[in-house]
């Protein structure tokens, strides 16, 4: 890469765009850039630095809506949410301590939709993808564009911001996005079930999350896992610890918390934190903090939740590694031993076969390059995601080979 252009406005990426267009040139497109390691190493000639595009443009708490510049950076976004006691509900992960290994901001609220990440709230509250109203941005096609606007209810056109949702910056710029927020719960409480094995923990989580509890976390963390919680009560449990959370109003949370521990006592002996301990316990699992500071492999296996325990089984049969599972078992953390390719047509053939997939999210840039990080599409689908990119995209303008 031999220069990195830094626009200060929308304008200024349409004039950076149409010139390397003219000039052949390709783009690494980034906000905070805390998620450059996730995927595989662009082959840019170019980099692309959006920072100059940050600030909140619009906030209408009442509305429950808010508008900001694509690199405006996570924290801004939830220091002016906090004032309001509002969130962005489908719990963003900050995996920069995880990609880079040290402690870095969440990124930029641009960048979180590119990647549609989302945390341990997206079995209740979905993915990031469903949370974003509008954007404004460049296409490859050297073209200013909009989609969506500020309500929810957006009936004209396609609806691109589930296209540019997960697209890694590789259909388009965007420069700004509008996004909807929810209040924060009045109570935060969580359940937690004692020494089960995987199999019993994915049974139990299904019990719950097929209850009246309106469950807004579901994760299991054998007993490996669980010791290295900086939370004392999971900790102090010197065993399994599965974990059910319960948000809302406190008398709901107060009434749903004991009736599901009277539920799952037949599974083990049960325990329960309250807000504070509650929220230490998501934060570790959102942001895969089990698996932060070692030199291991990271992936993510997504599979029905009945078939997690067997997977997981298979794999560490296969090749080791440490696992723990999310979304009630439909969505495991996987971490195996740093070796060149050797091990992910092991795990790819295990996730094949059990009809999910499974994504490589921290690597060497060596394994990287050599690796598919994205789980491969079918004919079929490929066909249609390469017209797709050639339709916003055609030059390959933007973060190129960094989705395989």
């Amino acid at each position: 890469m031999t220069e990195r252009l830094k626009p200060e406005t929308p304008e200024q990426v349409l004039e950076a765009v149409q010139w390397g267009l003219a000039e052949g040139h390709t783009y690494e497109v980034t906000g905070q850039g805390s998620k450059r390691g996730y995927g595989a190493p662009p082959a840019a000639t170019h980099g692309l630095d959006l920072t100059g595009l940050s600030g909140i443009q619009l906030y209408e708490p009442g509305e429950l809506v808010m508008s900001a510049g694509c690199a405006t950076p996570l924290a801004d976004i939830a220091a002016a949410l906090n004032e309001h006691r509002q969130r962005l509900a489908f719990e963003p992960p900050n995996l920069g301590p995880l990609l880079a290994g040290g402690t870095m901001g969440g990124g930029s609220i641009g960048g979180l939709f590119a990647c549609n990440l989302a945390g341990p709230r997206r079995i209740q509250a979905g993915a990031a993808r469903d949370h974003l109203l509008g954007f404004h941005g460049v296409s490859g096609l050297g073209e200013q564009f909009k989609s969506g606007g500020r309500v929810v209810k957006n009936v004209t056109g396609f609806d691109l911001c589930k296209l540019m949702a997960g697209s890694f910056g590789t259909l388009a710029v965007l420069t700004d996005v509008t996004f909807k927020v929810l209040p924060m719960p009045e109570k935060t409480r969580t359940v937690l079930v004692l020494g089960l094995s995987d199999d019993d923990a994915v049974v139990a989580l299904t019990r719950a999350l097929h209850g009246a509890y309106d469950v807004s976390g579901a994760v299991h963390l054998p007993a490996d896992i669980a010791a290295e919680s900086g939370v004392s009560y999971v900790v102090d449990a010197g065993c399994s610890v599965t974990a059910i959370r319960i948000e809302g109003p406190g008398p709901s949370v107060d009434v749903r918390c004991r009736a599901l521990r009277d539920d799952l006592a037949g599974f083990g002996d049960t325990e329960e934190l309250h807000s504070s301990n509650s929220h230490s316990l998501w934060r570790e699992v959102r942001d895969v903090d089990f698996f932060i500071g070692d030199d291991k492999q990271v992936w993510r296996l997504s599979v029905a939740p009945a078939d997690g325990p067997a997977v997981a089984r298979a794999i560490q049969g296969e090749i080791g590694g440490r696992v723990f599972y999310d979304w009630g078992g439909g969505l495991i953390w996987l971490a195996i031993k740093e070796r060149p390719d050797a091990d992910h047509q092991s795990v790819r053939a295990v996730v094949d076969a059990a009809g999910g997939h499974a994504t490589l999210i921290r690597a060497s840039e060596p394994v990287r390059a050599a690796v598919p990080v994205f789980h491969p599409q079918a004919p079929a689908l490929a066909a249609i995601t390469q017209r797709v990119k050639e339709s916003f995209d055609p030059k390959g303008l933007f973060n190129p080979g960094r989705m395989g």
